[in-house]
């Protein structure tokens, strides 16, 4: 057969495996992850979660093993999420700034026990800590119906950054899309000399279906939804609008979440971003890949390197993830 007379022939550079890692234009290396964790109140050993297979409620000393085999993989940051008992929720969620809450005893344990070699971010928000499930104390609008109060959830905010810091975080991360946040934080942790704190703004929270399974992850007492304060999934100047205000109040990291069904917003915060861009594989991404790989209908680990790399190719910097240690194994 007669060879066709093309000019460009773009499969020479996919011929063979090393040419085609030689114009690899996306890498995804183990500092490019954050191993999320979980640690809970009350509890003698790890506690499966049920809807995310393979992820645990640890407890102060399974979570320090977890720690430990995140540095051996090369991991450079954890992401951490307390779970109270039951009875410490309160409706202002008072045990998310006590220095006796599980939260804080967690940061100052892994912070006492590995220092500065790997970066402690904690999750700065209250909807654990809440008897009602919700990121804030609650209050009424003008017609008697009940809210979230923005600005009572911002001081809650910067008590329980404080106290995280204090703790030893390196970064903290307020979760509760309230208006205002980053700024009082910032100024909360320079008035106390943390200027060295770094903040991580989950910027474009949108009230997504793929969070249902973290609600089993912290045992949430959630009845209802977050739409007033968490983003709708049909808005896209509005995400953009809401990093530029947290870059302006001073994030150090801006984020969006969640990732998969949102990599146009991650892409285009990417493109004008001066800070890091975050995106967070969340919960029910996870439970969907790794429901399809036990009914044997997907690859695990290729599917997996392939979502991350993916969330890499849209703009992300840096990527929350359950499976960070498990993939900086892989890749190490």
């Amino acid at each position: 057969m007669t060879a066709l007379n093309l000019q460009y022939r773009p499969r020479r550079l996919r011929a063979t495996p090393a040419l085609r890692k030689l114009v690899s234009e996306t890498q995804l290396r183990p500092e490019h992850l954050i191993q999320v964790l979980f640690v809970r109140d009350g509890i003698e050993e790890p506690q499966p979660i049920a809807s995310m297979p393979g992820q645990y409620q640890h407890t102060l000393d399974s979570l320090l093993e977890q720690v430990e085999q995140a540095v051996s993989a090369g991991i450079q940051c954890i992401d951490l999420f307390g779970v109270p008992r039951e009875e410490d929720k309160d409706a202002d969620g008072t045990h998310a700034w006590l220095p006796e809450g599980i939260l804080n005893r967690a940061i100052a344990q892994v912070r006492q026990r590995f220092g500065d070699t790997i970066t402690i971010m904690a999750d700065t928000c209250l909807d654990e800590f809440t008897s009602h499930g919700h990121c804030g104390p609650l209050s009424t609008d003008r017609f008697g119906q009940p809210i979230v109060d923005n600005d009572a959830s911002v001081h809650a905010y910067s008590q329980m950054a404080l106290a995280q810091a204090r703790a030893g975080a390196h970064i903290v991360s307020p979760s509760g899309m309230m208006d205002g946040q980053v700024q009082a934080i910032r100024q909360a942790l320079d008035a106390e000399g943390f200027y060295d704190v770094a903040i991580m703004a989950y910027s474009a929270k949108y009230a997504s279906a793929f969070f249902g399974p973290f609600r089993d992850a912290v045992g949430s007492s959630l009845e209802g939804d977050r739409k007033s304060y968490q983003q709708d999934p049909a808005n896209r100047r509005e995400g953009l609008h809401e990093v530029r205000l947290d870059i302006e109040e001073g994030a150090d990291f801006v984020m969006v979440k969640p990732a998969m069904a949102y990599l146009d917003i991650v892409s285009e915060v990417a493109d004008f971003s001066p800070v890091p861009v975050a995106a967070y594989q969340v919960s029910g991404e996870y439970a969907m890949i790794e429901a399809a790989a036990a009914a044997g209908w997907v690859d695990r680990e290729k599917i997996i390197l392939e979502s991350l790399t993916g969330i890499r190719r849209a703009g992300a910097d840096i990527i929350l993830t359950y499976y960070a240690t498990e993939v900086a194994s892989w890749l190490s």
